[in-house]
């Protein structure tokens, strides 16, 4: 028999992608040891504290107890009350730090300084989380180089959706001259309910908090930063150029009205939040803001629970790409794609 590889992992932050992660471990763990691969979590963290366990804990186990409203400081086997993620990677041994905190485009806490110390101690590290890349983004990528361990993020941009893998692997040695992109769902889902079934706009927010498709303050996302954060992830891995959020003019659609919309589509149109990224000489420029796309555009035949992107090239002629993630199993996909990248079986 071939050997198998042991990878120890910690996983910091057990909300949704988190729990999905959890869910991939057992479903895909044969194919994994067909690949010469096996999975060990040895610690998780989340807001009631953290379990340690060398062995392996059991992923299962820790899901249905995230699915009765519990912590997994209340793990009957190496739970830990108010012990941090932070800490909890300091002094466990891993391989592979998966981060799946909440996005804090403030100061990126806890998230950055968790990567940070991934990376000190020379772990590799596979973030779904687009705070700490878009706040230090140099800064992160220059230490995991230092220390001689992947930094991998294709997460971050569509959920599930290769964005990033596709600029920066499937592009290579490609001019990019655009890129237009719907990186933003709960943005999409408001719009094309409101376009396609009458809503407003309030009504469509409302629709899509109950569906889970968007946050209870969803400001972020209806006005455009959420958008712009994964335009910045893309400048910096994909273009080649540094930028924050200060480089890219963001307008939002608060003020899209059902009228607006239905004269979009009387004259052929359909409105949606565009993230571009346009070509110049002095480099790219960045925007996130509603545009009028001919009713045949790849990105304006979207549905409602549908992102995509549009790479626009100088030899491969027009790249578009879509996805439909009804749920964040694809955006923990993406997280699993990544650590196979990373191992080398991909």
């Amino acid at each position: 028999m071939s050997m198998v590889r042991r990878v120890r992992l910690l996983l910091a932050g057990v909300g949704n992608v988190g729990r999905h992660f959890l869910e991939l471990m057992a479903r895909k763990e044969e194919t994994l040891r067909s690949l010469g691969l096996t999975l060990v979590l040895v610690g998780v963290a989340d807001r009631s504290g953290a379990a340690l366990n060398p062995a392996g804990l059991d992923p299962g186990l820790i899901g249905h107890l995230k699915s009765q409203g519990r912590g997994v400081a209340d793990l009957p086997q190496g739970g830990c009350a108010g012990l941090a993620a932070l800490k909890m990677i300091q002094q466990t041994e891993a391989d592979l730090l998966l981060e799946a905190t909440p996005a804090n485009l403030a100061d990126g806490q806890p998230g950055l300084a968790c990567i940070e110390a991934a990376l000190l101690r020379c772990m590799h590290v596979v973030t779904a989380n687009k705070a700490p890349l878009v706040l230090a983004f140099p800064r992160l990528t220059a230490l995991a180089r230092e220390r001689g361990v992947e930094l991998r993020f294709d997460a971050t941009v569509a959920g599930g959706l290769p964005v990033v893998n596709l600029g920066q692997r499937d592009l290579a040695g490609v001019q990019i001259e655009r890129i237009e992109g719907i990186l933003n769902l709960t943005a999409n889902y408001i719009l094309a309910r409101m376009a396609d079934d009458g809503l407003s706009f309030e009504q469509a927010l409302a629709e899509a908090q109950a569906a889970g498709q968007a946050e209870t303050d969803p400001r972020l996302d209806v006005e455009g930063w959420d958008s712009a954060s994964k335009l910045v992830i893309l400048a910096n891995s994909v273009l080649g150029q540094p930028a924050t959020l200060a480089d890219v003019a963001v307008g939002g659609m608060p003020h899209l009205t059902g009228e607006r919309l239905r004269e979009a589509a009387a004259q052929g149109k359909r409105i949606k939040l565009i993230a571009t990224a346009q070509r110049r000489e002095a480099g790219y420029d960045l925007a996130v803001q509603p545009a009028w796309l001919d009713a045949d555009h790849p990105l304006a035949v979207l549905g409602a629970e549908q992102m995509g992107v549009v790479f626009y090239t100088d030899i491969c002629g027009v790249l578009s790409a879509a996805i439909l993630e009804q749920t964040p199993l694809p955006t923990a996909a993406a997280m699993f794609r990544d650590i196979l990248l990373i191992f080398g079986t991909a």
